[in-house]
């Protein structure tokens, strides 16, 4: 395509990720050797260790590549891109003391320079990646790297397009047309040209200007949809096409030969399929197994206090819903008064006189300030270790540690026709809307963080949402 932009950027990060790990390690070795007067076990020249890195390393790059640190969305997904530098480091390190091992060659003059090479590269590549990002948004917006783009259409999505695409600064494109809307375009847009017809759009900017076109809708008539296309390809320009339908293609989507012949898109409701479903059933095993032992004495310690200070029992069960509409019994550690507990809460406030409750409850089905609680009940709640039963269900295969809410039956209404979409996946201990605010946003508003996280699902993103948990169970954010 006429745009280079990425590829340029993409170049950039290669050659400073090589080098960025030829520092870290030139720093690895002068810290211990160097530095560092105690004897180390072999003696490396500084050379000898140099010319070793310059072979490996490019094979580190091309692990880098293949793990997706060369994607031109690795930009927007920093969270990931941190991750994939971690992972691909480890790997770095272990392919060097491979290499070291199956030549029979001594690369590392101490223990501690693999330690510290492996140290440094992780901490030097986020700070060049930083660096590069920066400058990449920087050139943005003094207009270099931006790519021009015609969008043809004239449905919701051509003016949500407009408006995230409008800031050339942060989006790194620039509208300089659009096919479709006369009229009722906002006026704060209104530089951008509309045109009536594509034809029209080409014999005003020229091919020479047009570097990307988005379709948002396909025309009645067919020949008008290949003439679009052609025109791109013939004159190397990216060509996109968004669905009306866009919650159709949100999931999993894999292009396939049908009857080895003819080609058919299939669209799956979450991306949970697969390798998916079967890593992330292994990953909620094993974490959940270990944070049960880890935990195990604490819980004892727990359940004892619990039967001084709040007699009653220890566990309370609720049927809630997980994937294909199982129900299944949800245990927690009780936290209500013996006399509130399994009742319905509109029936408790309004015994109480509670109108304030009763609507708050209705809205959030959660209360900052709940006088059903214990006090017991209360300090467990606040930190979130009425949760930690749950994890006999993770085990059982009933729930999963990360997922959406689990709900009760007459909840699904909040989810309107997008029950089946939310039921396609096993619900979680902790989700996307827990830490996303947990109480402080409304129900509606959990409900479509809840769908976001069934279409979008990825093991980074489950790693995310854990590594968030912890924080927000700490600083006790939204605290239920």
């Amino acid at each position: 395509m006429k745009s280079n932009s990425s590829l340029l950027y993409n170049c950039f990060l290669i050659i400073g990720d090589f080098f960025s790990i030829l520092l870290a390690f030139v720093v690895a070795y002068v810290l211990r050797v160097s530095l560092d007067h105690h004897r180390v076990a072999h003696s490396i020249s500084a050379s000898t260790f140099i010319q070793a890195f310059l072979i490996i390393v490019p094979i580190w790059i091309l692990i880098f590549g293949l793990i997706g640190l060369y994607r031109s969305d690795i930009i927007e997904k920093r969270f990931t891109e941190v991750g994939k530098l971690f992972i691909g480091s480890f790997i770095g390190i272990l392919l060097i003391i491979g290499y070291s091992y199956s030549l029979n060659k001594v690369i590392f003059p101490a223990h501690l320079v693999a330690f510290y090479g492996f140290v440094f590269s992780f901490a030097i590549l986020v700070g060049f990646r930083t660096i590069a990002r920066n400058l990449k948004y920087y050139l943005y917006k003094v207009g270099y790297g931006v790519t021009s783009v015609l969008i043809v259409g004239d449905t919701d999505l051509t003016h949500y397009l407009v408006e995230s695409l409008f800031n050339s600064a942060t989006s790194g494109y620039k509208i300089i047309g659009i096919v479709g809307p006369k009229n009722h375009l906002d006026p704060k847009y209104q530089p951008i040209p509309v045109y009536e017809t594509f034809e029209s759009a080409c014999e005003n900017l020229g091919t020479d200007k047009i570097r990307s076109i988005i379709q948002t809708e396909l025309y009645s008539s067919p020949p008008k949809n290949n003439m679009i296309l052609s025109y791109a390809q013939t004159n190397h320009s990216a060509y996109r096409f968004i669905p009306g339908n866009t919650e159709l293609f949100v999931g999993n989507i894999q292009v396939e030969l049908f009857r080895s012949s003819i080609p058919v898109i299939s669209v799956h409701q979450t991306p949970l399929v697969g390798w998916g479903r079967i890593a992330k059933r292994l990953f909620d095993i094993l974490l959940s197994l270990l944070v049960l032992i880890i935990l195990s004495p604490f819980m004892l310690i727990l359940i004892i206090l619990m039967l001084i200070f709040d007699p009653g029992p220890i566990i309370f069960r609720q049927e809630r819903i997980t994937r294909f509409n199982t129900t299944f019994n949800a245990y927690k550690f009780r936290t209500l008064k013996q006399k509130y507990s399994g009742r319905d809460p509109i029936e408790v406030f309004r015994e109480m006189h509670r109108d304030d409750l009763v609507e708050a409850f209705q809205n959030s089905k959660k209360l900052t300030d709940d006088p059903r609680l214990s006090k017991f009940g209360k300090f467990i709640r606040r930190y979130s270790f009425d949760e930690v039963p749950q994890l006999i269900n993770v085990i059982m295969g009933e729930i999963s540690l990360v997922g959406p809410r689990a709900v009760v039956p007459e909840e699904l209404r909040y989810y309107k026709d997008k029950s089946s979409l939310l039921l396609s996946v096993k619900t979680g201990i902790t989700g996307l809307a827990q830490v996303s605010g947990r109480s402080d946003i409304d129900y509606y508003e959990r409900a479509k963080i809840d769908l976001y996280y069934v279409q979008n699902w990825s093991f980074w993103l489950d790693l995310t949402i854990l590594f968030k948990t912890i924080r927000v169970v700490l600083i006790r954010s939204g605290a239920r």
